[in-house]
């Protein structure tokens, strides 16, 4: 494997121009939204499609989102109804992500683990969106990691998780800052009679059901060998090297504790020391992406409320726990 490493350039006009180029073109850039950096590549290009999966090594029964400019651009994409236009006005620009059905020859069918849904998706990033106008594609981009890892919420973690162009086609990381979400959209099924939530994420199951009523919620994703209508839907996801002790009071031996409220130790690395969700949401990949490894043998994490962002904190939390060998 090459150790040549994407370049890293700061998000301005001339940079996302290019950006826009090498997407045109069917090559891969690394962009940042407010939820995690994506791994973007033109959603109508098969080529760009294999890429990105053969970049991530990711099993091809894990769909992607596609992101678009806006909701008139998911139009031409998906299939739209009552529902989906009530949530676009509602939440878009933003960090929820719906699934809805493919219209015909729109899309690369692999987009899709080629099911004939897709997920779809406006950003709500500066940067993301002058990238979505310029290119004027729709972008299908999961998170910029190797398959199963910890997400990244900032330009030097991309870099640090997947190698370069002459192994992975990857040429640019766009630069925008820090993520001011830190987890995935959460993603919405709108294909069925009722709206079924499959992904818990950056926006909260609770402002969703305050528009559109009650969410289903899924009592299993079923094998990950099946093909998923949503990403985040394996098993095991978003895991660290180190093994993960959830529900922790304090730390046990060789571990590092990760805290979260004013209960945690005064030296403890703090996902919120007041206790606030957001802040935790914000700082739980890059803190564990932090204490990954030597001196420390495991990560135990406080228990965090199973409520608002919570729900999304600890879908990560648990699926980072699951056996690689499940």
């Amino acid at each position: 494997m090459s150790e040549d490493r994407a370049p890293i350039f700061a998000a301005d006009a001339g940079s996302i121009s290019a950006a826009a180029e090498i997407l045109s073109n069917g090559g891969l850039v690394a962009f940042p939204t407010e939820t995690v950096y994506g791994l973007g590549g033109d959603a109508t290009n098969k080529a760009a499609i294999d890429n990105i999966y053969k970049a991530k090594g990711r099993p091809r029964t894990n769909p992607l989102i596609v992101h678009v400019k806006d909701t008139q651009a998911a139009r031409s994409i998906v299939g739209f109804n009552e529902t989906a236009e009530k949530l676009a006005d509602a939440f878009w620009p933003g960090a929820l992500t719906m699934v809805l059905e493919r219209l015909d020859g729109k899309l690369c069918a692999d987009v899709s683990a080629g099911l004939s849904t897709a997920a779809v998706r406006v950003p709500n990033h500066p940067v993301a969106l002058a990238l979505l106008e310029k290119a004027d594609l729709p972008i299908a981009a999961p998170s910029a990691n190797r398959a199963g890892r910890i997400s990244p919420t900032a330009a030097g973690h991309v870099v640090f998780s997947l190698p370069g162009p002459d192994d992975t086609g990857l040429q640019m990381v766009l630069d925008g800052g820090p993520c001011q979400i830190g987890l995935e959209s959460t993603v919405i099924d709108l294909t069925g009679a009722t709206p079924a939530l499959l992904r818990p994420g950056g926006l909260a199951v609770e402002d969703i059901e305050a528009v559109i009523g009650p969410l289903l919620m899924p009592s299993s994703n079923g094998p990950d060998n099946e093909a998923k209508k949503s990403p985040g839907m394996m098993d095991r996801h978003y895991a660290p090297e180190l093994p993960l002790r959830l529900n922790a009071e304090h730390a046990g031996p060789g571990e590092v504790l990760l805290g979260f409220g004013v209960q945690a130790p005064a030296e403890t690395m703090n996902l919120s020391p007041t206790g606030d969700l957001e802040e935790a949401a914000a700082n739980l990949f890059a803190m564990i992406r932090s204490l990954d490894g030597p001196p420390f043998s495991a990560i135990a994490v406080m228990t965090i409320p199973e409520t608002g962002l919570g729900r999304a904190i600890n879908d990560r939390l648990r699926r980072a726990t699951v056996s690689a060998g499940k």
